[in-house]
């Protein structure tokens, strides 16, 4: 796939994700983890791909990766979480985005390091160092609604019309 079309989509994903959290949206396990799966896994097959890796790479894309998630970690332990019609919602706040604002410094710094310290440039995917920062969000959010004993909401189902009914 083109790599400015693949942008291009997960920047819309992102976007839509952000903008859906700052309205406030009810949590439910399919949603709050699908996106991230999806771009970690599309990460982790573009790091697959890559003809060039090493283990200089690989050790700095872990660590990174470990660092991404565990401040993604940070940031969903400022999301808000309430009930709302019985089921628990989730909604990004002022120091939600605060907190994006210093973890994308901390990546940033950490990425120009790894670069020093010999990391080729176009090994860390950015689809994977997005995934699994929502990752970590998501679970530290998917923790944090287990334990305030509010269920979670049901996933939405799609509708499935029977077109028996229709012919009758």
């Amino acid at each position: 796939m083109n790599p400015w079309l693949l942008a291009v989509i997960i920047a819309v994903v992102v976007i839509a994700v952000v903008i859906k959290r700052m309205i406030g949206e009810p949590v439910n396990a399919r949603d709050l983890f699908a996106t991230p799966v999806i771009l970690t896994g599309i990460g982790v097959l573009s790091l697959a791909k890559m003809p060039d890796l090493t283990g200089t790479d690989l050790t700095w894309v872990i660590t990174g990766a470990a660092l991404g998630a565990a401040l993604g970690a940070f940031r969903g332990a400022t999301v808000q979480l309430v009930d709302k019609g019985g089921v628990l919602w989730q909604r990004y706040t002022g120091r939600t985005f605060l907190t994006v604002i210093g973890t994308l410094a901390v990546t940033a710094g950490f990425s120009v390091l790894a670069v020093k310290m010999g990391m080729h440039e176009n090994a860390r995917p950015l689809q994977l160092s997005i995934g699994v920062s929502f990752l970590g969000e998501s679970l530290m959010v998917g923790r944090r609604g287990l334990a305030s004993g509010i269920p979670f909401a049901p996933a939405r189902t799609r509708r499935i019309h029977d077109v028996s009914r229709l012919r009758q």
